[in-house]
C-alpha cells in the first residue's frame, strides 16, 4: 500500500530543509522567506529496513526493494489560511489526499532567520494551523450539510442518513475547538469517516525541528512538544533538520560515523517513518527468492488475502493458502528449506493475521 505524508508548517520552521534531507535532493527550495515554495515538492524514499539485506543475502536475491513512503512538502501555512490568507486553500487543498500530516514546529532559536508570527512558540504554532485545518474543515462541512440533509431525508437513503451522522459528529468536535479526529468513530464507519475527506480527521504527527546540539537528546521547546503530542494522541519525534541535510549527503561508512559522534543511533528520516507506522497502525511483511527481496506494508491486523492484495488484487481473490515463516526462523534456520526441513514454514489459510516480519509466499488460483 502506498503511505503518503503532508509536511505541514508555519514559514521558516525547517519544512523544506527537512524535505531535502528527507529525498536527499535539493527539490525544494530552502529560503529564508515565505512561500518560497509555491508548488508542493513529491519525494519518494526507501523505508530504511534492516530485515530485507538479512533476508536478500539468505536467499541469494539479484534485487532488494525497500517499501516506499511519499512526503510532499507543501506551502508554509500563516495565520487566516482558511479565509485565503497566504497561499490559503492552495495549501489546503495539497494535503487532502495525503494518509497524515507532519506537523513541523520550530524549537531552536536563531536570530538570522525570522519567524513568521515573531517569536518562538512552537505550541503557539500548533494551535495557529489547527485552527486554520478546523476552520477549512467546517466551512467543507457547512457546504455539505444541506445537500446531505435533504438526501437523508428523501427516500431513507441509508447511506446518506450515515455520512450525515458522521458530518454531525465531526463538527461538534470542530464547534468545540477540537480536531474531527477527537471524535470517537465506530471500527464499522472508519470507512465511510474516511470519506468525508477532513483535514483534521488524519492522524498527526509532531515534528520537533530543534538545534544541532539537541539532536539527540532534544530540548525544553521539544519536550513542550511530546507533552502536547501526548495530549492529543498524536506521534511526535524531535529532529534536527539541519543535521538531517548533512546526513543524506554521506555515504553509509561516513554516516555511521557521523551519528556516532552526536550521540544518535539512527538518522532522524528512520524515526520519523517508525512514527509513521506507528501512527498508522502499519506493518512490514516480506517476499524472498533468487529474484528479488522486497518488503511490503500492510495494516497491523490484516489477514493473509489482505496481504496477498497488495502484491496483486488477483492474488487476494484467489487466495488459496500462504506459506508463512517467521523471520527470525528464517534468518536462524538458513532460509526457506531450513525452515521446510525444521516444521518451521507454515501453511496458513484466510484467517491468518500476518505478523510483522513475516516472510510469505503466495498460492492462488489461475
Amino acid at each position: 500500500m502506498a503511505l503518503k505524508v503532508a509536511i505541514v508548517g508555519l514559514p521558516n520552521v525547517g519544512k523544506s530543509t527537512l524535505f531535502n534531507a528527507l529525498t536527499e535532493t535539493a527539490a525544494a527550495q530552502a529560503a529564508n522567506y515565505p512561500f518560497c515554495t509555491i508548488e508542493p515538492n513529491v519525494g519518494e524514499v526507501a523505508v530504511p529496513e534492516p530485515r530485507l539485506d538479512a533476508l536478500a543475502k539468505i536467499a541469494g536475491s539479484k534485487e532488494i526493494i525497500p517499501a516506499r513512503i511519499t512526503f510532499v512538502d507543501v506551502a508554509g501555512l500563516v495565520r487566516g489560511a482558511a479565509q485565503g490568507e497566504g497561499l490559503g486553500n492552495q495549501f489546503l487543498a495539497n494535503i487532502r489526499d495525503c494518509d497524515a500530516i507532519a506537523l513541523v514546529v520550530r524549537c531552536f532559536e536563531d536570530g538570522d532567520i525570522a519567524h513568521v508570527e515573531g517569536r518562538i512558540d512552537p505550541l503557539a504554532d500548533i494551535d495557529i494551523i489547527d485552527t486554520e485545518l478546523m476552520l477549512a474543515d467546517l466551512e467543507s462541512l457547512e457546504r455539505r450539510l444541506p445537500a446531505l440533509e435533504k438526501r437523508a431525508k428523501a427516500g431513507g437513503d441509508k447511506e446518506a442518513q450515515a455520512t450525515l451522522r458522521l458530518a454531525l459528529l465531526a463538527k461538534t468536535e470542530l464547534d468545540a475547538g477540537r480536531p474531527a479526529r477527537a471524535a470517537k468513530v465506530p471500527e464499522e464507519e472508519a470507512k465511510a469517516w474516511r470519506m468525508l475527506q477532513l483535514l483534521t480527521a488524519k492522524p498527526a504527527l509532531f515534528v520537533a525541528n530543534v538545534d544541532e546540539a539537541s539532536a539527540a537528546t532534544g530540548n525544553a521547546l521539544s519536550e513542550r512538544v511530546a507533552e502536547r503530542a501526548a495530549s492529543d494522541g498524536a506521534e511526535h519525534v524531535a529532529i534536527s533538520a539541519r543535521i538531517e541535510s548533512e546526513i543524506a549527503l554521506l555515504d553509509p561508512a561516513e554516516r555511521t560515523e557521523f551519528l556516532e559522534a552526536l550521540g544518535l543511533e539512527t538518522p532522524g528520516l528512520d524515526r520519523l517513518i517508525r512514527a509513521a507506522y506507528h501512527l498508522l497502525g502499519l506493518q512490514t511483511y516480506f517476499t524472498a527468492g533468487p529474484k528479488e527481496s522486497r518488503a511490503w506494508t500492510i495494516p497491523v491486523g490484516a489477514a493473509a488475502p489482505e496481504a496477498a492484495g497488495v502484491i496483486h488484487t488477483d492474488f487476494e481473490k484467489k487466495f488459496i493458502r500462504a506459506e508463512t515463516i517467521a523471520y527470525d526462523d528464517y534468518v536462524r534456520l538458513g532460509g526457506e528449506s531450513g525452515a521446510r526441513a525444521n516444521g518451521r514454514l507454515r501453511a496458513e489459510g484466510r484467517d491468518y493475521l500476518v505478523k510483522d516480519g513475516d516472510v510469505m509466499n503466495f498460492l492462488h488460483g489461475g
